[in-house]
């Protein structure tokens, strides 16, 4: 629940300050943060990375060559 607004930014205690927490929106929150723990973390699910330049050359040349076998 919002108590009151600052007309300047300020940091986390000033900002804990201006709201109150309802017991529902403080289990939700731990909820949310629990479940961002035990997910992957998201550069684990890029195998190789950025193609390099050559394999973007390749990939171009794939595109080029399956494009014209539709035709």
């Amino acid at each position: 629940v919002v108590k009151a607004l600052s007309s300047v930014r300020g940091g986390a205690p000033v900002a804990q300050t201006l709201y109150e927490e309802t017991p529902d929106s403080i289990t939700r929150r731990e909820r949310h943060a629990e479940e961002r723990r035990t997910q992957p973390d998201p550069a684990l699910a890029i195998d190789q990375g950025r193609p390099t330049k050559r394999d973007r050359r390749q990939l171009a040349d794939w595109n080029r060559w399956s494009a014209g076998v539709d035709d």
